[in-house]
């Protein structure tokens, strides 16, 4: 109440933010489309469309990009594109004319065009206009790096056609004005996209691993199904999905196991303390081993809020269930075995008999007996059930 008695308008805003030119803050109220596309970038399947499309209207420009890795020998690196580009223009920059282009390592927080960076006769004469822009109808281009301590550069360039004007004095104020909200944005992004990759990477054990786990929101409805749980139910020999959530042929186990939901998500309700943890088996129609499930609370962040979250699991195990087969190369360098040792070690982890093993290796009863006694030697184990657990405890089902 106090600056809109004091000042009107653009003086309010300019006195809000004393660095802004008079020109820039006519724009700022405007720009909270732009900034929210900007927010909201992160969440889209191609990060910032939305708001790089805002930016090239409001701009009038003929390209907007968004170099979130810039390319380098080493790798073509990641660009987001708007306007009419062309699959060869971007291959060209990615493969040759990223080392001739002078309009980079710009100075964090500086709005610049090509002409005030190097000189419009010192431009206008290089061969990454004259090869490479000027071809494609680009004569002005407009750039502004970002930098962030965890190492993130990405740069942000714009262009116009020969026939528009060059970029006002009040369109590099815009721009100045979203860069740190780029920043911000860019940063979370980075932040999710780390969160992304490790929830995949576990996941991908837990698959190899052949256990099956099916999350649920705090409202009890399934959120997320792993591989081998969807295998397991789409058995539906003993338990299956059902609308939202899951169904057991035994009534009495049915019971049991929304019982246990219902426990698991009421646990997870009071703090971030030790989970809730409760098992039982589930019978099986087709009269096979009964499966076994576990039930667990996931704990409370303590900040969250979402009500789309994970807050309970249910974790399941088919005992008949055939595990993928071993790198034959993985356990030959994990434990400095040959490949024939590390053939019969796997064939005797799946539970041959060294008898069945050999016949299966071809070869004499004998022999596979001097290799089992090698690898008893070079694993540290002196009885066949103790290189089995070894091998089962093991990393390798992990590869």
């Amino acid at each position: 109440m106090l600056v809109q008695s004091t000042f009107d308008g653009a003086e309010a805003l300019e006195a809000l933010l004393p660095s802004a030119s008079p020109p820039a803050v006519q724009a700022l109220p405007a720009a909270d489309q732009l900034i929210a596309a900007i927010y909201e970038g992160p969440l889209e399947s191609t990060p910032w469309t939305s708001a790089l499309h805002e930016l090239r209207e409001r701009l009038r420009a003929a390209h907007v990009t968004l170099m979130l890795r810039p390319p380098s020998q080493d790798s073509s690196g990641v660009m987001i594109n708007t306007g009419d580009v062309s699959v060869q223009a971007t291959e060209s920059y990615e493969s040759h004319f990223f080392a001739l282009d002078p309009f980079v390592r710009l100075t964090e927080g500086e709005v610049i065009t090509a002409e005030e960076l190097i000189g419009k006769q010192a431009w206008l004469s290089s061969p990454m206009y004259l090869e490479y822009l000027k071809p494609l109808d680009i004569r002005h281009l407009l750039g502004a790096d970002i930098y962030t301590f965890e190492g993130i550069e990405c740069r942000l360039r714009i262009t116009r056609a020969h026939e528009a004007p060059p970029f006002s004095a009040s369109e590099k104020a815009l721009i100045r004005y979203v860069l740190p909200h780029l920043k911000r944005s860019i940063r979370l992004h980075a932040r999710l996209d780390a969160l992304e990759c490790d929830r995949a990477l576990f996941a991908g054990a837990v698959n190899r691993m052949l256990l099956g786990m099916i999350s649920f929101a705090p409202d009890g409805t399934i959120l997320e199904i792993n591989q081998e749980a969807q295998r397991i139910l789409a058995e539906k020999d003993g338990i299956q999905r059902s609308g939202s959530g899951l169904s057991l042929s035994s009534n009495q186990e049915h019971r049991e196991l929304q019982r246990l939901i219902r426990q698991a998500l009421s646990g997870n309700a009071t703090d971030s303390g030790p989970a809730v943890v409760e098992a039982m088996s589930v019978t099986r129609l087709s009269g096979r081993s009964k499966l076994g499930i576990v039930v667990r609370t996931i704990p409370l962040g303590p900040w969250t809020e979402s009500k789309r979250r994970p807050a309970a699991a249910v974790f399941l195990r088919d005992p008949e269930s055939n595990s993928a087969t071993p790198s034959q190369d993985i356990v030959r360098r994990l434990f400095g075995l040959t490949r024939m040792e590390s053939a019969l070690a796997i064939l005797l982890a799946e539970g041959l008999t060294l008898d069945e093993a050999a016949e299966k290796l071809n070869v004499m009863r004998n022999t596979a007996r001097t290799h089992l006694r090698s690898i008893f030697c070079k694993t540290g184990v002196t009885r066949q059930t103790m290189l089995v657990r070894l091998l089962l405890n093991s990393v390798i089902s992990l590869g």
